[in-house]
This record gives structure tokens, C-alpha cells and sequence, in this order.
């Protein structure tokens, strides 16, 4: 699974789960399970947030933001 796709472009399992619908300890436990966990972000900050959680397998952004999928996240994350 890609870190950042296009929301629609991606095959996403039934039993994703949503990491802004979710609690903190439902995201441990599905991550810990194995059970995916996905967010979506429509800005360069959103991203690095989303990501910053190592739960996180993959953040979606909209399609009128497919810029997004050039972010530098080391750049973003390190400077």
C-alpha cells in the first residue's frame, strides 16, 4: 500500500479503518491486528500528521490535490 494515493484510486480492503472516525485505542488495536488503518489530508501539514502515526498505513487525498503525492516527506518531516 502506497503511503500517500488518490482518493478512488486505491483498492481498499472491506475492513479498513478510518483513522479520523477512530479512537486512539481502536487505531492501536487494528494496527496490532493487522487490520488497516487509513486517513484522509488535503494539505502538506494534514499528510506529515497523518503519517506521524506509525498505525497509519496510508493517507488519501483528494483528487484536486494529487499534488500531494510529490511531497518530499523527509523534507517535510526534517526540513
Amino acid at each position: 500500500m502506497p503511503e500517500i494515493a488518490v482518493e478512488g484510486e486505491l483498492e481498499l480492503p472491506d475492513d479498513v479503518l478510518w483513522a479520523e472516525r477512530a479512537p486512539d485505542a481502536e487505531i492501536r488495536t487494528a494496527h496490532a491486528s493487522g487490520r488497516p488503518v487509513v486517513a484522509h489530508a488535503s494539505t502538506p501539514d494534514g499528510v506529515k500528521a497523518a503519517l506521524a502515526r506509525p498505525e497509519v498505513a496510508c493517507v488519501l487525498v483528494p483528487p484536486e490535490h494529487r499534488e500531494l503525492l510529490d511531497l518530499d516527506l523527509t523534507e517535510l518531516t526534517y526540513g
